[in-house]
């Protein structure tokens, strides 16, 4: 049985209850209670669910505590490269696709447009699985009447579309890398650390990484004036950035690997990157600081 098929009867098996749950649950609360921060649009994108590198912990929290009219998911959301090879799947991956589900269930418009890491979904184009939309790509429309192409990002990458064996090794040497990446971070928790990112630190420290990534930015700007549109939202390079080249608009979503980072659109139009360890850490430092207001 492959991993689409293992995953599919998963979905199957749980939307039954996932639409009683719907309805039963308090809709737009926070696991304490408290509302729900509320956007117009949110993207995410390289969560690779299927994976242990995949942040599922800090995933689950932003999805606890954020709410929005449409979510999109910009690819790589569930590694297929690495599920062919070993069916890795806990319980908090399956956590993380009933909380989206659920989003879709009770009205948010949720649209799943694949990468490369889950080009197995491509084949599904145009389909609609429990309120999911699988698209291609995308045209998003901001409250402020802006056009924005959606895509993963992938067709713009040299490597993996002309040399997909050294796209194979270049991911052998990234999962090298989150491994390390969640040892460092563990070893970080047990004394008290915050959240710290080993390969977004090494990539600015590398000229030849910070010379692609400039590239790809690039590349996918020229794309959006091409399509006569006024920006590109993408993934697949895991570095969140917000870039103007001439009046069109370059964002980056990010990951939920290292990065931890969603792009979000305010009611106004306005968008804004969030980075969720900062946004833990400021709530974590919010009742110390009301602490010390009603001591003074």
């Amino acid at each position: 049985m492959n991993s689409v098929t293992r995953l599919g009867d998963l979905a199957r098996n749980e939307l039954a209850d996932l639409r009683k749950a719907a309805t039963d649950e308090d809709e737009g609360l926070g696991p304490s209670g408290e509302p729900r921060r509320r956007y117009r649009t949110i993207w995410i994108s390289d969560v690779h669910l299927g994976t242990r590198g995949c942040n599922d912990r800090m995933l689950i929290d932003f999805l606890d505590h954020v709410d929005s009219e449409t979510l999109y998911l910009v690819g790589d959301i569930i590694d297929g490269w690495r599920m062919k090879k070993r069916f890795y799947w806990p319980e908090r991956h399956s956590a993380i696709v009933r909380r989206v589900m659920k989003r879709a269930i009770r009205g948010t418009r949720v649209i799943y447009i694949p990468g490369n890491h889950d080009e197995m979904f491509r084949q599904f184009t145009g389909m609609n699985f429990g309120g999911v939309e699988i698209r291609s790509k995308a045209i998003h429309t901001t409250a402020d009447g802006r056009k924005l192409l959606v895509v993963h990002g992938d067709e713009f990458d040299a490597i993996v579309l002309a040399h997909r064996w050294l796209a194979f090794l270049g991911d052998w040497a990234y999962r090298t890398l989150m491994q390390l990446n969640v040892a460092v971070n563990m070893f970080r928790r047990f004394f008290g650390m915050e959240y710290w990112s080993l390969s977004k630190h090494a990539k600015h420290r590398v000229k030849s990484a910070v010379s692609v990534i400039s590239r790809f930015e690039e590349a996918l700007a020229h794309e959006a004036k091409v399509k006569g549109v006024d920006g590109v939202v993408c993934g697949h390079i895991h570095t969140a950035e917000i870039r103007d080249f001439g009046g069109t608009v370059y964002y980056n979503d990010g990951d939920w690997v290292e990065g931890c980072t969603a792009l979000v659109e305010h009611d106004d139009g306005t968008m804004e990157i969030l980075h969720w360890p900062d946004e833990i850490k400021k709530r974590a430092d919010q009742p110390v600081k009301l602490k010390l207001k009603a001591a003074a």
